[in-house]
């Protein structure tokens, strides 16, 4: 029970990473609200897990949508002391002649400023609570630049860079922010990319698995990570130490 009498916001959290990290974070005694853009599966999620989960919808390019999650979450859990920027987008790789405009914008405006506005809204009622944790998920982009991605590193890059003036601001608050930036991760949107030739790359000749992410969101979430503020935690099964 790592994080219990803890109340957590996981953005982008109706399937995937998110969900992994919600469903952990319920196990380990935390009051969860899933949001996400996604309903269906939203509802479904915290239906599943029970009167500790809440799914509130919410695009995170909307500041004003976040500030009504958080007053929303602190009516009905209590202050937020945990946020997880998860949500983010991803394109297939692009040229710089040929990245649109409109691609760029999207790109920055959910993973950029989605995760400016998730830590700005719930700040006030981290203070209140006396204490909180965020975690800004970024990618492995955010320490090397993706070829033919380049609006994918620029807003991952953001977030390692945001993170840390983040918990230099916030630190005297008693508040911790750190980023996670995971490699090649199995999901069921990389699955069908797998092959013995991609996974003899990585040093531990794998892709890494959705639950090493979330034990590391965990730790980073709970007291146990309690001297750990403005550092990017690495999961990428050594792909970056080459």
């Amino acid at each position: 029970m790592r994080l219990e009498s803890e109340v957590a916001i996981i953005t982008g959290a109706a399937k995937g990473m998110g969900a992994s990290h919600a469903k952990r974070f319920i196990a380990e005694g935390a009051k969860v609200v899933i949001t996400d853009v996604l309903t269906t599966e939203g509802e479904a999620l915290a239906a599943e897990l029970g009167p500790n989960a809440l799914f509130l919808p919410l695009d995170v390019t909307n500041f004003a949508q976040l500030e009504e999650v958080v007053n929303k979450t602190e009516s009905h859990f209590g202050p937020v002391t945990i946020l997880v920027n998860n949500a983010g987008v991803d394109f297939p790789e692009v040229s710089i002649e040929d990245l649109q405009v409109a691609q760029y914008e999207k790109i920055i405006a959910i993973n950029q400023h989605g995760t400016l506005y998730g830590m700005k809204a719930v700040v006030p009622n981290m203070k209140k609570a006396g204490h909180g944790a965020i975690v800004n998920i970024s990618s492995l982009a955010g320490i090397i630049a993706a070829n033919q991605k380049i609006a994918y590193t620029a807003s991952k890059f953001a977030v390692r860079g945001m993170t840390k003036a983040a918990a230099l601001e916030l630190g005297v608050a008693n508040i911790r922010v750190n980023s996670v930036h995971p490699g090649f991760i199995e999901t069921d949107m990389t699955r069908h990319l797998i092959s013995p030739e991609l996974e003899q790359m990585f040093p531990l000749k794998r892709a890494g698995r959705v639950d090493e992410v979330t034990n590391l969101v965990l730790f980073l979430a709970s007291g146990e990570s309690g001297y750990c503020t403005g550092t990017e935690f690495i999961i990428d099964g050594g792909l970056n130490a080459q």
